[in-house]
């Protein structure tokens, strides 16, 4: 009975293998062809024979007048700016949604929770007509300023994962801060705050990411070359008027994921604590 078993926990982590090498084979030959010039990018072989490293240092300067390195602070700048505000807003609005009694409170936290199931699409004329009208296209305020206000890209989802785990702490610890002279505003900034670790990591990790790869939202409000994300500078190596140096493409793509990739598997702990953690822990 235990050869049997031993027999079957072997095949297991075969099948297991082989399901994940063919899971991971897009990524294998995604690599290989960083490496490949555009000839060999017809070839069966899943890495090249003779690798073109000069892809990476050419394809960093591939576009004229702007090399990545100002397409990585332009990203970084914007992403930082999104993260901090994000941080800020939603925390304070899950604070209050979750500590502050006031009229209509489970009917607003209702509306937020809606907001999660109405598709992008819908709002998103409203809103370039609405920036356009404000003046803010071609800036990263319509970036900034949303996610200021607790909304933007998954400012609903924050909420809600903020005020669990915030109706988790003990009352207590509010009764006892009043006792002491403090406000709401200081009960929010020196009890509450700095038990929102475990939440406010997942936050920033899931914010890092979803803006990051943003494409779509950068594509629309941002049109000045010198303002341009690492995602957009990519769609420039596509010109359909002349031949696309492919091998370029893939090595700068390859190169654009590596800051998301450190950051997940460095912070998947903290993703994990984060979005299982409903109380504080001693």
């Amino acid at each position: 009975m235990k050869g049997y078993l031993k027999t079957g926990q072997i095949w297991k982590h075969i099948s297991l293998t082989i399901f994940s090498f063919i899971m991971m084979y897009p990524i294998f030959w995604w690599i290989g062809a960083a490496f490949k010039s555009n000839k060999e990018l017809s070839s069966a072989n899943l890495f090249p024979a003779h690798p073109t490293w000069s892809n990476f240092t050419d394809g960093w300067n591939a576009i004229s007048g702007f090399s990545f390195t100002h397409f990585y602070i332009n990203t970084f700048e914007l992403i930082l700016s999104v993260l901090f505000t994000t941080i800020i807003s939603c925390s304070l609005v899950a604070f209050g949604f979750a500590r502050l009694d006031f009229p209509l409170r489970n009917f607003w936290f209702s509306i937020v929770l809606v907001t999660l199931m109405l598709p992008s699409q819908v709002t998103l004329i409203p809103q370039y007509a609405m920036f356009n009208v404000f003046g803010w296209i071609d800036t990263y305020l319509p970036f900034i300023v949303p996610h200021s206000l607790a909304g933007g890209i998954g400012g609903s989802f924050f909420i809600f994962l903020l005020v669990q785990f915030i109706r988790g702490i003990p009352q207590e610890l509010d009764e006892a801060a009043k006792i002491d002279g403090c406000s709401w505003f200081g009960i929010y900034y020196r009890v509450i705050l700095p038990l929102l670790k475990p939440p406010l990591v997942t936050v920033a990790i899931y914010c890092f990411l979803w803006n990051w790869d943003d494409f779509f939202g950068h594509l629309l409000y941002i049109n000045s070359i010198d303002k341009y994300t690492v995602g957009l500078a990519l769609k420039m190596f596509v010109d359909a008027n002349s031949s696309t140096p492919w091998g370029q493409v893939f090595a700068m793509s390859l190169v654009s994921v590596i800051p998301a990739a450190i950051i997940f598997f460095i912070a998947q702990r903290h993703i994990v604590e984060g979005v299982a953690t409903s109380g504080v822990k001693g």
